[in-house]
């Protein structure tokens, strides 16, 4: 597996002129991760780990559980072991800024992995267009319904791709809003991006709008963990698959709840191209060797924020809107998830051969 996940990032690796080298010796390299409850992370962390000790790397690697204070006192300990470079999840991207300005003075090359570290001290920031991951959801949310009411459900607050995600949800349904075509009945953020909070969350809302008589249309959620645990509220309304919502990450459950037909949409970023992109990046950072073909990017672009300055080199790979006419297309056949996986409580003549 890990030799075909290799293979899939080589032409992306050629295109940036980072093609990975054999580096000598035990140098250190870093990995920082905010948390491992997010399903995607801890898969990655292994990948990373894996491929960088193939490369002759030590490699550190940290979780802070949610824990800020805990992650910037994890990245200071592994500039203290004297890691030549971090690939780094922020918890929060303001607060990981102090830790990363101290990293790069003592010589430490930093990437920003997927999450903005909000820094121009960063060496570079590799993740997907994340401004296009939330038009593709508003987007695939429209196909089904273009007017009402509607629920906004943000990821973290602290996470900068939340508010670059809602960012291109509002390019798509603003001009609606505007023409009283869409109504927005409620705007609620998702803190830690957890399951269990946008059960809540949602609960509260369906009490309320049920209390003044709202009909609920629509729901647009950053990704696939806060729409479960929104269609989990939903469910016991009896709305689950009757209200359009989407998601993001193209999770196992995600999928899953695709076919059954609860979940309406999906966006699929293809992390396997992303985590070799990033130990690749970090080996020739690793060596001081220069990097091809990344696009420097103002830091007040990427947070949608004017008080930010400086800016950083990035590199963003493309997004794919899944929904029940491609996820076995996009997500079974290419491995990214396993069928019996997607499939799950599937009848057996309802699965696509």
């Amino acid at each position: 597996m890990l030799k075909r996940v290799i293979l899939i990032a080589t032409a992306s690796l050629m295109a940036l002129g980072l093609m990975v080298s054999c580096a000598p010796g035990k140098t250190k390299i870093g990995l920082s991760f905010s948390d491992f409850a997010t399903e995607r992370w801890s898969n990655e962390a292994k990948l990373m780990k894996t491929q960088l000790e193939g490369l002759g790397y030590e490699v550190l690697s940290q979780e802070a559980n949610h824990d800020v204070k805990l992650q910037n006192d994890q990245i200071d300990n592994m500039v203290a072991q004297g890691v030549k470079a971090m690939i780094i999840v922020p918890e929060d991207g303001d607060a990981a800024a102090t830790a990363v300005t101290k990293a790069a003075k003592a010589g430490v090359k930093v990437v920003a992995y997927d999450r903005l570290i909000k820094s121009a001290d960063i060496a570079a920031y590799l993740s997907f267009d994340n401004m296009e991951v939330g038009r593709q959801q508003a987007a695939g949310v429209l196909k089904v319904v273009s007017k009402g009411n509607f629920v906004l459900l943000g990821g973290s607050p602290t996470d900068n791709n939340a508010v670059l995600f809602r960012a291109g949800q509002m390019e798509v349904l603003k001009p609606l809003i505007d023409k009283g075509q869409i109504k927005v009945v409620a705007d609620q953020w998702v803190d830690n991006w957890d399951p269990a909070n946008a059960l809540k969350i949602m609960e509260n809302i369906l009490t309320k709008l049920k209390a003044d008589k709202i009909k609920l249309d629509a729901v647009v959620a950053s990704n696939d963990g806060t729409a479960l645990g929104a269609l989990q509220a939903m469910k016991a309304q009896n709305l689950a698959g009757k209200v359009p919502i989407s998601g993001q990450d193209a999770t196992a459950d995600g999928c899953n709840s695709i076919v059954k037909g609860e979940l309406t949409v999906t966006i699929f970023k293809d992390i396997r191209k992303l985590a070799p992109l990033a130990v690749s990046l970090a080996d020739s950072l690793a060596q001081g060797k220069a990097v091809a073909e990344m696009k420097a990017f103002d830091l007040a672009t990427l947070t949608n924020d004017k008080k930010y300055t400086g800016s950083v080199n990035c590199v963003f790979l493309p997004v794919v809107q899944v929904d029940k006419t491609n996820v076995d297309a996009e997500i079974v056949k290419s491995a990214f998830q396993k069928k019996e996986d997607v499939y799950r409580d599937i009848p057996a003549d309802k699965i696509p051969q």
